[in-house]
């Protein structure tokens, strides 16, 4: 019997991609969208399999109970889930989103009728073939329904239907509904939904953005709790649904800040979610006070102290004292620890070395078993 999450120990879901994944995308790809970027081809594939069955041991050996494919077959840890959705496309311009002191990769998601979860999304199978190569926990990470919302310009959504945005958000709500039974079906016990725009309307000038786009912040942060929690409202009892938040990452940077006060509310509250992975590494993220919101129960809150934005290693005696002033406002009993978000959000990956990745995991479990005393107490 496997164990069932929520652990003590985890992280976010991707990974540093090894050299031999690097080197067989560049064969398969030219790099731009029309090439199929996002496809896939037998050799390559070949190549995923061997370098995920071989990370998936790494995370095994170092005692997690839970592992990730690394997303080692995505570009995006967005983008890919989305364009293979039916109704959405994705097309490359000339610009990327702006994060700090850089711009990510110029593609940007389309809705060109409505939406719908297919019955042959690939990450089915990406869940399939993990599932099969380890002997914990398989965790699935995919963007949350606000990703399809937020990150998707009013100019580039076709449907007439959807110039009612909560026409938009029904659909939404049940795409995602069919992605959970989906993923269940497909033996999925823990689901991740990385809904990181929950964070984003927490800055003030993201929430700016929204209101000149004549949406109110507040709004929308209610609007996407409802749509998360009716997705998964009806999932089975041994389903764990688990939501990361942060404020961008990509190559090291990212691309907003702000406390979580304006959401943590609805975060906590409202959305139905077991475990939040929560970003908690610098002063972006504000302080601690938002986590007295938690409600008192099974839910559990995995603070990421830890950075992968640097491989600088923190010392257990910090994170320790982290988790103790966190215990201030939610149960020591309701906390974990975890990196604050994925260490390659993209196929580019942050700015350390797998050794350095392989530490901080290391760090995440033996913080486990100090505070806690295991990774499943």
């Amino acid at each position: 019997m496997l164990r069932r999450a929520p652990y003590r120990a985890d992280h976010v879901g991707s990974l540093l991609r090894p050299p031999a994944i690097h080197e067989a995308r560049k064969h398969c790809f030219s790099g731009s969208v029309g090439s199929d970027r996002f496809g896939t081809s037998d050799q390559l594939r070949e190549v995923e399999d061997i370098a995920i069955a071989e990370v998936v041991k790494m995370q095994e050996s170092i005692g997690l109970l839970a592992a990730t494919d690394g997303e080692y077959r995505r570009w995006f840890w967005h983008f890919d889930f989305m364009g293979a959705l039916s109704g959405m496309e994705l097309v490359e311009r000339s610009e990327g989103v702006q994060f700090h002191g850089i711009q990510i990769p110029p593609i940007h998601p389309i809705i060109t009728e409505r939406i719908n979860f297919p019955d042959n999304h690939p990450m089915l199978d990406h869940f399939r073939y993990l599932a099969s190569v380890t002997n914990v926990q398989p965790k699935m990470s995919v963007p949350g329904p606000s990703c399809c919302h937020f990150r998707i310009a009013k100019a580039d959504i076709a449907p007439p239907e959807y110039a009612d945005v909560e026409v938009l958000f029904s659909d939404l709500t049940k795409t995602y509904s069919k992605a959970v039974k989906e993923f269940y079906k497909a033996g999925c016990r823990y689901l991740q939904m990385d809904d990181i725009f929950f964070a984003y309307l927490c800055d003030p000038n993201q929430r700016e953005k929204k209101k000149t786009e004549g949406l109110d912040p507040d709004w929308l942060i209610t609007q996407y709790a409802k749509m998360m929690h009716d997705a998964i409202k009806d999932r089975p009892e041994d389903m764990v649904i688990a939501m990361h938040l942060c404020r961008g990452n990509f190559r090291s940077t990212w691309a907003v800040e702000g406390a979580y006060d304006p959401a943590a509310d609805a975060v906590f509250n409202q959305t139905g979610v077991d475990v939040y992975f929560m970003e908690y590494d610098s002063e972006r993220a504000g302080s601690l006070h938002p986590l007295r919101l938690l409600p008192k129960g099974s839910k559990r809150v995995m603070p990421g102290f830890i950075t992968t934005k640097d491989g600088g290693l923190e010392s257990i005696d910090t994170i320790e004292s982290r988790i103790e002033e966190a215990s201030k406002f939610v149960d020591i009993d309701q906390l974990g620890i975890a990196p604050q978000c994925g260490f390659a959000s993209t196929e580019e990956g942050n700015s350390l070395s797998e050794d350095q990745q392989k530490r901080k995991l290391e760090l995440v479990v033996a913080i486990a078993e100090k505070v806690w005393g295991g990774i499943d107490a």
